[in-house]
This record gives C-alpha cells, structure tokens and sequence, in this order.
C-alpha cells in the first residue's frame, strides 16, 4: 500500500463523516439539504481533495491534515455541483452516476439544479469559516472560483456541448479538457501550496504537475468509456463516442492515447523528482491510473 491510499485509508471515514455531518448543521432547507447529500454521499472517491491533503502531507508531512477538512471539503462540494449539473437532460443525459440514479432522476431537474446551485455556493462559505489567516483565504477563494468559472469548468463545459458533434483537433480538444475537468484538478493541488505557502518554484511546478495529472486523468477517463464496463464504473459506458463527444481516443485512437497516457504521467513525475517529492503522496497518487487493472 502506498503513502496516498494510507492517506485515504486513514482519513477517508472521518472526511466522508465530516461532509454529512457539516452539511446537515449547515443546510435547513429539507429538500434541499436531501438533495446535495444524495449526490454528495454517493460514494465518489474523493480523489481531488485527497489531492489537496496529499499536497499538505507532501510539503509539510507532519499536518494535521484534519484542520484543512473545510478546504478539502469545499474542493468537493464543487466537483459534485459539477457532476449534478453534468448530468441533467440539457448537458450529457445521464441516468446514472456512481451506479444510482442521477440526481435529477432521484428528485426533479429544477431540485436537482438547486441542490447544484447550494453546493457550489456553499463552497465558499466553508473556504472563509475557518481558522486559516485571511490572506490564505482570499487565495483559496481565487483558485478555486477560477478554476470554477468562465476559464475554467464552465468554459470547458460550454465548449463542449457547442461542439459534441462536430470533430475537434487535438489541440482543441486538450483546451477544451484543461478547462471542463483540469482546472479543479490543478485548483486541489494549487490549494494545498496556498495552504503550505509554497515557494514560487514549488507553486510552478505543482502547476506543472497538476496539469499533467488533470490531462491524464482525462485520457484515462476517456479510455475507460471504451474499455471499460457499466459495473465497473457505477455509469453508462460507450456514450462518448455514440453522442459524438470529444474525447483522446476519438482524435488520436486507442494505442496513441494509452501511449500519450504514459507520456503525460512520466511528466507529472519529472515535476515531483525535482522537487525532491518522487517518494511523496503525490508522487503515489499517479497509482490511480491503472488501466489494464480495470
């Protein structure tokens, strides 16, 4: 087992924990508080806030990684509002996230659309009410409404139901994944230099590595719609290339995007090796990409 799934291992209940208890304190709207844990306690695997708590533990291992669970907590609040509204009828149509029905299946599209609405804002409100100085939170706020707004997930998002359908080049559509799945990946990684206060070189190239990690993560996501199965991923597989997605595979086949795969990953960990964290949790956090294990 390695130093990111002991991470995960160790802190993921109480985190899970923290995010059902938090939110039913802090939501007394019934509806709507049933709405935003239905999606939020489905199961998903964490992965950008344990990206954020690796980063601490990579840079500081001695954290007490359970005081940022806020910061981590608000990361994913985000991603779950994403995937919320992902998946209504006017963007990708799904009937199925983490192998339940989606939320607008469960409830309503206009329930569904306002559980999305409470659990982005809801999100800053958890990055401020906390005991971080007021500097760090100014910045946390930056990175992640960045990485949430019109450059980055809602940009990619809009680019890609404008152009499902109609063939982009490889660079548009790498554009296209830095902004709708990147950006949040980058912002988890960013977050926790904030939190660290990294130096300039550090900052840069955890940069570096978070956007090497979010275009894998994409590649990787995009392979498994093809290779892989609805069991396995808890949601409808081959759609992409039925609806006319975007996607590696479609641009460049399947043995160059499990070959562009490997490539992006070597990168990610040329950042980490010259930062002296090749032995990090970060550094483990690329065991995520198995492929040929799904």
């Amino acid at each position: 087992m390695n130093k990111f799934q002991i991470l995960q291992n160790e802190l993921l209940d109480n985190f899970n924990e923290f995010l059902r208890q938090q939110l039913m304190v802090d939501v007394q709207q019934t509806q709507l508080q049933e709405g935003m844990l239905y999606s939020l306690m489905a199961g998903g695997k964490r992965l950008r806030p344990f990206l954020f708590l690796a980063t601490l533990a990579s840079l500081k291992p001695q954290q007490k990684l359970t005081n940022y669970f806020k910061v981590a907590g608000a990361i994913e609040l985000v991603h779950t509002y994403s995937l919320i509204h992902d998946d209504l009828p006017e963007m990708d149509n799904d009937d199925y996230r983490r192998g339940r029905l989606t939320n607008h299946k469960r409830f309503t599209t206009g329930r569904a659309v306002l559980a999305g609405d409470g659990l982005l804002t809801h999100a800053f409100v958890w990055l401020t009410d906390n005991d971080l100085n007021s500097k760090v939170k100014v910045k946390l706020v930056k990175v992640l409404a960045q990485a949430a707004g019109v450059n980055g997930m809602v940009a990619g998002q809009m680019t890609d139901i404008v152009q499902t359908g109609h063939a982009l080049s490889l660079e548009q559509v790498a554009r296209l994944d830095r902004q709708k799945t990147g950006a949040l990946i980058q912002a988890s990684v960013q977050m926790g230099a904030v939190c660290m206060h990294a130096s300039t070189e550090y900052w840069q190239r955890l940069t570096v590595f978070a956007a090497n990690y979010g275009l894998a993560f994409q590649i990787y996501d995009d392979l498994l719609d093809i290779l892989s199965t609805q069991s396995a991923l808890g949601k409808d597989v081959g759609k992409d290339q039925l609806v006319g997605k975007n996607t590696y595979p479609q641009v460049l086949g399947v043995t160059e995007a499990k070959s562009k795969l490997q490539q992006t990953l070597d990168e990610a960990r040329l950042e980490l090796a010259t930062l002296n964290l090749e032995n990090s949790p970060l550094a483990d956090s690329l065991a995520y990409f198995q492929l040929e294990a799904k």
